[in-house]
């Protein structure tokens, strides 16, 4: 257990700098260089690190880093290019899961067909299997059109701007709120389907486990990782054969 924790905090540092970085990156190359100005263009994990997130990443394969300073003024189309800024975290996320999925895939391969394989090759093949989970945790969460999520910056290119910078306005609390969903959300779900006049009734236990984020998105998470993989053993292994 103390190695699977330790191998999710070392795919959190590497997702989550990815993930930071490319929002600096896009910027940077649509015109706005704060992230830059402040070293925050940087694969350095600790320029990034947000510990609540972190720790997030390590318990529940999905969680944040500390967000990368935009300025939407600097870009030719603020609301367009701010958006495809914020798309581009979430965006790194998929394409390090979808290949890290081919690459566990090899791996896993190759050590079924070893006879003694040593213990490092399991914990690699380990490894691979979190750091693709993750990076798909990280991406489905951040999509999610709740500030300071990515999902919100790109609500942002969607809504009116008056109503957009509204809610904007409350973003620290709706971001405590949200924690608190996402930390007390199963345990209260859990409760309110142990009484039977809600467990029983269709329409209140769906309501009801809408309070899990974390359940759903588990879920998301595990359908979205089969898909990956199915593919992949589409591919490879049908030109193995």
């Amino acid at each position: 257990m103390a190695v699977n924790y330790l191998l999710s905090a070392i795919a959190a540092l590497i997702i989550l700098t990815v993930h930071e970085y490319a929002h600096g990156f896009v910027a940077y190359k649509l015109g706005d260089d704060t992230a830059k100005n402040m070293g925050r263009l940087s694969l350095n994990p600790i320029r990034h690190l947000d510990p609540v997130g972190a720790l997030c990443m390590v318990l529940f394969h999905f969680g944040w880093a500390k967000p990368v300073p935009i300025n939407p003024r600097n870009f030719k189309h603020p609301k367009r290019d701010f958006a495809l800024t914020a798309l581009a975290g979430p965006l790194s996320n998929l394409i390090m899961s979808f290949f890290g999925g081919c690459f566990f895939l090899l791996f896993y391969e190759g050590l079924t067909k070893m006879q003694d394989p040593p213990a490092v090759s399991y914990y690699f093949s380990l490894f691979l299997y979190i750091f693709h989970l993750s990076n798909l945790g990280i991406a489905l969460f951040n999509l999610i059109p709740v500030p300071p999520l990515d999902g919100s910056r790109v609500l942002g290119a969607i809504l009116p701007d008056r109503t957009y910078f509204s809610i904007m306005r409350y973003e620290r609390i709706i971001y405590f709120v949200f924690i608190g969903w996402l930390l007390l959300g199963s345990a209260v779900s859990r409760y309110l389907l142990s009484i039977p006049a809600v467990s029983e009734n269709p329409v209140l236990s769906v309501l009801v486990s809408i309070l899990s984020i974390s359940d759903l998105l588990s879920d998301a998470i595990e359908w979205l990782s089969g898909k990956i993989l199915t593919f992949w053993e589409l591919i490879l292994f049908r030109r193995i054969a």
